[in-house]
């Protein structure tokens, strides 16, 4: 991404200050193009949803009616329910009905609809895909949820803004950019806490924008910086707005963190992971959660609302933890982060937001205080101090978050199963 700003600027013939020059100059060293192989082993993007297309090319061989579909109709849920009830239209089958002993038409039903020309087992072919299809696309519609949650919990709402306003003004577009591919860093394994996203380069670019107050485009580095300098320039419509989005993306994270609490409750004293724990939906919606939960929080202070804390403080929500991470923690730290505690004794955030159970500013203050974290400065009650500038570091490659070297070596440890927890298997072909 230095890389990349760096060629914006010499694009635009704009000339850089001293810092951020040298900071651009510190993290693009390592950028691929300069690198003797050019090459990551590391995925380059979030991994999207499989749309229908496999169940959508099976039903335009059974179906009259499902013919030249337009290019994308398989990642569309909307388009896809469409030929689901059109194609359902043809054997009289009501979208909804998946049973299959009590939805079928029997021979006198089928020939009572004008089926009587189509056999037992054409019609229950057809049948059976419909149904599966409705199950696939509650599978495309949850991965969707779950893709959305993912990069808004990495990269806040910075995927959401258009790119007539990301594209304004040059500083802007490249501390909006820099953040956020900072942002979507993958996860290292550590018992200590995760590299911070705002770093020096981030700093130094943020200098920029801090020059030329007059040009920046502030509410789009609200979207993924919320500090009060950077709230401090927005109008109260622009202040409304993002709260607005914030509360109904909270609504929607909770409402994907109760359908994984149900599913297989977790254990919230220790959050060590257990059979049957969706542990990769739970920690992308739990990060997300707190990603939303902070800007939530940032916002309400500016607008001058934290009396809405008094009746309303859902609590932060601890990601899973995998039982030899929790291990090495209690051997090097001691124990569990307090915040797993306070987390334990408060009501559950979906609760809160529905009402089912009471969780003011007050309760978290006590809970907090029961267990020696300090509520305004652990985040608990309010945005918490700004982040300081941290030295820039050489993202790594990554082997299932391990850190290694070369590029090369972390594809074959990758194939082989090392550090995945799973039986090794030959990685040869990896260096063919």
């Amino acid at each position: 991404m230095a890389q990349l700003i760096q060629d914006l600027y010499a694009a635009q013939g704009a000339s850089l200050d001293p810092a951020a020059e040298a900071a651009l100059a510190k993290a693009a060293e390592y950028s691929l193009s300069r690198l003797w192989h050019g090459y990551t082993s590391m995925l380059e993007g979030f991994a999207r949803p499989v749309g229908a297309q496999r169940q959508l090319a099976r039903a335009e061989s059974l179906f009259a009616s499902v013919t030249d579909l337009p290019v994308g109709v398989a990642d569309d849920p909307g388009r896809i329910e469409e030929v689901i009830r059109r194609a359902g239209q043809e054997i009289c089958r009501t979208y909804g009905d998946n049973d299959f002993g009590r939805d079928r038409l029997d021979r006198a039903g089928r020939a009572e609809a004008g089926l009587g020309e189509l056999s037992k087992r054409q019609y229950n072919k057809r049948f059976r895909l419909l149904c599966r299809m409705e199950a696939k696309l509650a599978r495309l519609i949850h991965e969707r949820r779950r893709h959305e949650v993912t990069i808004t919990g990495k990269g806040a709402f910075a995927h959401t803004l258009p790119y007539e306003l990301f594209a304004a003004d040059q500083d802007t577009a490249a501390f909006v950019a820099y953040v956020t591919a900072r942002g979507y860093m993958r996860s290292v394994f550590t018992n200590g806490r995760q590299r911070q996203v705002y770093d020096e380069v981030a700093d130094a670019l943020y200098g920029r924008l801090r020059a030329h107050p007059e040009q920046t485009r502030w509410y789009a580095v609200a979207h993924v910086h919320p500090t009060a300098d950077v709230l401090g320039r927005l109008s109260d419509e622009e202040l409304n707005q993002l709260l607005t989005r914030w509360t109904r993306f909270l609504r929607e994270v909770a409402g994907l963190l109760e359908d994984a609490w149900d599913r297989c409750p977790l254990e919230r004293d220790s959050m060590i992971v257990r059979r049957g724990n969706d542990s990769s939906t739970w920690n992308q919606a739990a990060q997300a959660w707190n990603t939303a939960r902070a800007h939530w929080l940032a916002l309400l202070t500016e607008l001058g609302r934290t009396d809405v804390l008094d009746r309303i403080c859902p609590g932060k929500v601890p990601r899973l933890m995998a039982a030899d991470v929790a291990y090495w923690h209690r051997r090097s730290k001691g124990g569990l982060h307090p915040d797993t505690y306070v987390w334990a004794e408060l009501p559950l955030p979906w609760e809160v937001l529905r009402g089912e159970k009471e969780c003011p500013r007050s309760l978290v203050e006590e809970v907090c205080a029961r267990h020696g974290v300090d509520p305004v400065a652990g985040a608990w009650t309010g945005p918490g101090p700004a982040a300081e500038a941290v030295a820039f570091r050489r993202t790594p490659e990554l082997v299932h978050g391990v850190a290694v070297a070369d590029p090369l070596m972390a594809s074959a440890l990758r194939s082989a199963g090392v550090f995945s927890g799973k039986g090794k298997v030959a990685a040869a072909q990896e260096w063919l």
